[in-house]
């Protein structure tokens, strides 16, 4: 799978898992939603807290990006036919978003994907990952039909 097509699916995925790492090395996995925006030769992934019923706005991964900003975010499309299956791995560096207009991008990418952040924008932090390198992969393009 080229770029354009990796990215293709990426930014369609409504949700995804992204990896971080703990503070005391081990792997952290959870699934989020983001928005992928694709400017300027720089793909950016966003996503933030929001305003979801949490056991703390402290959260886990935020910790983590913290100690470690790498990070590799996985989208995939499984399918009983098995020529459908796909997948695409991101990874890069995370920071928090601290410019003004950079967090006003990432909120109005997320409120377009996802209605309820349109009706309700959420009040946490905005997290955007610089990726470094995309890879996917897809069953049709390597030989199962």
């Amino acid at each position: 799978m080229d770029r354009d097509e990796a990215v293709r699916r990426l930014t369609g995925a409504k949700v995804g898992s992204i990896a971080t790492v703990r503070p005391d090395g081990s792997p952290h996995v959870v699934p989020f939603v983001f928005a992928a925006l694709d400017e300027d030769d720089a793909l950016r992934i966003y996503w933030c807290v929001d305003d979801k019923p949490k056991r703390s706005r402290e959260l886990q991964r935020l910790v983590n990006i913290r100690a470690h900003p790498a990070v590799e975010v996985e989208v995939n499309r499984y399918d009983d036919d098995w020529t459908e299956l796909w997948w695409v791995r991101a990874s890069g560096l995370a920071r928090e978003v601290t410019a003004v207009e950079e967090g006003e991008r990432a909120l109005a990418a997320l409120a377009a994907k996802y209605p309820p952040y349109a009706e309700h924008p959420p009040s946490g932090p905005i997290i955007a990952i610089q990726v470094d390198r995309v890879t996917g992969w897809a069953a049709r393009a390597n030989g199962l039909s």
